[in-house]
């Protein structure tokens, strides 16, 4: 039977293993998980969402605390259009974060940025612009631009001199939202590095409506080789989405994919951005404690465990400090749906907000707990400690089951005991 390691990902003068962690933000996939896939020939993700506060934690910034203070004084209202991202910070976070990963790779693997569209930041295209040329300029392997058609993300970037020499590619979740971007972007000459075709099953921002149950990744993934095939482009193919044993990778290698992306199993490792208790929480979730809502203020539908903190809290927008969701126009359909229970209830010391949260605060503060739909099986992973609690895993142990098990065969960790780390 084979093994995921048979197969090999050809990536330009790379040769990899063909395991890509997914990027999760807000530091979930952190440096050290995406430095560890690299060193063991794989592709690690860093994520640039909320980037000012991921560097403030890393490195002892103050960039959250200096646009809090610029913009003190902004009233109460639902337009906040004023409420800009200097950009110099945003290029010197970007800079710190990306730096300061690289100058730790190892191994012959490779690092990428996870970069989200719907980041819009009040200036949609000039911040992602900033983004994307910043990490350039710090030295990425690579771009993954996710949570939107990025129909005009490559154009941002067409004049860099890193334009043609860095990985970029795409996530869409149809082929129509390929044959779309490839349309868009015909004028550049320069087609995506590879494609994540990322299905129903993945964790956060699904790319798919409240219908979802009604897709399936391979036969997405399937209508997309074909279409290449047909068009005669080679572009590689990286499917995503419920792939949580070896055996599952090597279904689709078999398929025509060339890697596939995972992330779930990779919450509970120790390298993970999550903290300890909160991975505590992947572990106890059973299967109808995963659901898909539309609590996101940007519109898509969203996967997480059902008992996060911040589903239904009304904690005041905090734009002024944040501000990652606010559209062209000032606007996030939180601080909508906060503003319309604060006048419903006036008075009231707090309000709960259920049908949008605030994703900015609650991402920041690990109170939203994205997750695969079989993060249920986490618990099928590891092992049960004498005080109730769950093992947690090294990134090497998940990355190298994936690699080398078959017949869906999950290896467990040896026993803290064992280490001799109890």
């Amino acid at each position: 039977m084979k093994r995921l390691d048979d197969f090999r990902l050809r990536m330009g003068r790379h040769e990899l293993v063909p395991i890509m962690i997914g990027g999760m933000g807000v530091d979930i996939s952190s440096a050290d998980l995406a430095l560890e896939a690299a060193r063991l020939g794989g592709v690690g993700h860093i994520s640039d969402a909320m980037v000012k506060t991921v560097t403030d934690r890393r490195y002892k910034t103050k960039f959250v605390k200096a646009k809090q203070a610029m913009y003190k004084y902004v009233p109460e209202t639902d337009d906040k259009s004023n409420v800009k991202f200097n950009l110099e910070h945003l290029v010197e976070a970007t800079r710190l974060h990306v730096e300061g990963t690289m100058s730790r790779k190892t191994g012959s693997g490779l690092v990428f940025i996870n970069c989200m569209e719907k980041l819009t930041m009040n200036a949609p295209k000039e911040t992602l612009k900033v983004r994307m040329s910043a990490a350039l300029d710090a030295g990425i392997d690579g771009i993954t631009l996710a949570a939107g058609l990025h129909l005009g993300s490559f154009a941002l970037i067409e004049d860099h001199p890193r334009f043609r020499d860095a990985k970029l590619g795409i996530i869409v979740s149809s082929l129509r939202a390929l044959q779309l971007f490839l349309k868009k972007n015909s004028r550049l000459n320069r087609l995506p590095d590879y494609i994540v075709v990322e299905g129903p099953l993945a964790g956060g921002h699904l790319g798919f409506g409240m219908d979802w149950a009604e897709y399936d990744l391979a036969t997405i993934t399937t209508e997309v080789l074909q279409y290449l095939k047909a068009e005669q482009l080679d572009i590689p193919v990286i499917p995503a989405g419920g792939i949580f044993t070896g055996t599952d990778a090597v279904r689709f290698m078999e398929l025509g994919g060339s890697a596939v992306q995972v992330a779930t199993r990779f919450t509970v490792t120790r390298e993970c951005g999550l903290p300890d208790d909160v991975k505590q929480e992947y572990f106890k979730a059973d299967e109808d404690d995963i659901e898909v809502n539309q609590i996101s203020p940007t519109g898509y539908p969203m996967r997480m465990i059902k008992s996060s903190p911040g589903i239904g809290d009304g904690i005041r927008p905090n734009c002024e400090a944040y501000g990652y969701l606010l559209d062209a126009n000032g606007k996030c359909a939180y601080v909508t749906a906060y503003n319309r229970e604060v006048s419903a209830h006036p008075g009231a010391k707090r309000v709960s907000v259920m049908d949008k949260t605030c994703l900015c605060t609650h991402m920041r503060n690990f109170e939203i707990w994205t997750c695969g739909q079989l993060a249920w099986r986490l618990k099928d992973t590891s092992v049960r400690q004498g005080d109730g609690r769950w093992q947690l895993l090294t990134a090497e142990h998940v990355f190298q089951d994936y690699q080398f098990s078959t017949e869906h065969q999950i290896r467990l960790p040896a026993t803290e005991v064992a280490l001799g780390v109890a």
